[in-house]
């Protein structure tokens, strides 16, 4: 008997840790056809408050890569809207870039999804799987594990209330902040929803400017209505929350331009902090930290889930052939994952954080040239190439 109650334990249940498990069950599936001994699989959750989808509006935005992963899960929400054009632009200057569907090559370039229904179709996913989901108080884990004596044991132990679990490898993705490298933007986001005068199904807007970039997106539920994400100072976020609604809607009109009409409020306003953070380094000892425990980035063209479920698919790939003999040592699988992911990872944090920075300094030299810059990947395909590459499937060595 090997004494551990579990071979791998996943802290967290937000999208990527469900689509983490999901991911290790089917390779689980895979080995017991070829053992006599089933491997165990823990998830760990914290109480949990539904929220009927038709009331949570929180939208997310998928990327072409990310979306043929969900769909390689079976776990590809029923409810979605695709991105098939990017218009990128800079207000106040001359130069804009389109991305479309057809210059990639694929059906479409993302799409955007609502989170209450991904969040539905990985729970109803997992729920025909042998993973055991364990709901209560957040779970945290203590390497190594200890004895009655204070000896170390092998393996870590999860601690969830007054339960504790004996475990061979720990996943971290409950979006605890990670703490390497951080950066506070002085911006807020402000989010709501908005119906627009002239739709145009299947476009996307990102817009900088020197308060922030803002980001009109078309809406995955409501029919005919954008997403807005809208970067700005705090004090300005705070004042754009509390003004009348059509006060608001001309304020955004005069933001983003009149190419959609006039804007109509369609649901309430929120802000939050604007904050980068990133672990440089996601293994320890039995453990690995991926999602956004390991990273949390500027919200500038929607890479943050992205990012963490190129994370899931690495991680699987990486500790397959662990799976045939659990019993090894798992800490080489786990280098190997990091090793992996550290270029891809860098790329799009550093994208990330230095995008909404170099469009706000305020300096006509430096705006002259990111429009510049933006009229040069217009006209020239293989400038617009090497980044519409990373943002549509990540860095792939």
């Amino acid at each position: 008997m090997d004494n551990f109650d579990f071979d791998i334990a996943i802290l967290g249940a937000g999208p990527v840790g469900l689509a983490l498990a999901i991911g290790l069950s089917k390779l689980a599936e895979k080995q017991s056809a070829n053992s006599t001994q089933a491997l165990r699989i823990a998830l760990f959750q914290g109480k949990q408050v539904p929220i009927p989808p038709e009331k949570d509006t929180r939208v997310l935005a998928l990327n072409h890569g990310s979306r043929v992963f969900l769909e390689s899960l079976e776990a590809w929400p029923n409810k979605s809207t695709d991105i098939k054009t990017v218009h990128v632009s800079q207000k106040g200057r001359l130069g804009r870039t389109l991305i479309t569907d057809s210059e990639m090559a694929v059906p479409r370039l993302g799409s955007m999804v609502s989170y209450a229904y991904l969040h539905q179709s990985l729970s109803t996913r997992l729920a025909n799987t042998s993973v055991t989901i364990l709901s209560g108080e957040l779970a945290s884990a203590q390497a190594p594990a200890q004895d009655d004596a204070g000896q170390n044991m092998a393996g870590t132990l999860v601690t969830q209330g007054d339960q504790q679990y004996r475990v061979r490898l720990v996943i971290q993705c409950d979006g605890l902040r990670a703490q390497d490298i951080q950066r506070q933007y002085d911006q807020h986001a402000l989010i709501t929803s908005v119906y627009v005068r002239y739709p145009q199904p299947g476009w996307a807007w990102e817009r900088f400017t020197q308060e922030g970039p803002l980001a009109v997106l078309p809406h995955p539920i409501f029919p005919g209505a954008q997403s807005i994400v809208w970067a700005t100072n705090p004090a300005k976020a705070k004042q754009l929350l509390d003004m009348p609604e059509a006060e608001f809607e001309q304020a955004l009109l005069e933001h983003f331009g009149d190419r959609l009409g006039r804007f109509t409020l369609a649901e309430k306003r929120a802000i939050f902090p604007l904050h980068l953070n990133v672990n440089t380094h996601t293994v320890k000892p039995n453990m690995v930290v991926i999602g956004n425990a390991a990273q949390t980035l500027h919200p500038v063209a929607g890479q943050g889930l992205n990012l963490g479920l190129r994370d899931v698919a690495t991680l699987l790939n990486c500790l397959a052939p662990w799976f045939n003999h659990v019993q090894q040592d798992v800490q080489a699988f786990l280098m190997r994952y990091q090793e992996a992911r550290s270029i891809d990872r860098r790329i799009t944090w550093e994208l990330t954080d230095f995008l909404p920075r170099v469009f706000t300094t305020k300096n006509p030299l430096v705006e002259h040239a990111c429009g510049l810059s933006l009229l040069a990947m217009d006209m020239a395909k293989h400038l617009r190439q090497p980044l519409t590459t990373q943002l549509l499937q990540g860095f792939r060595p």
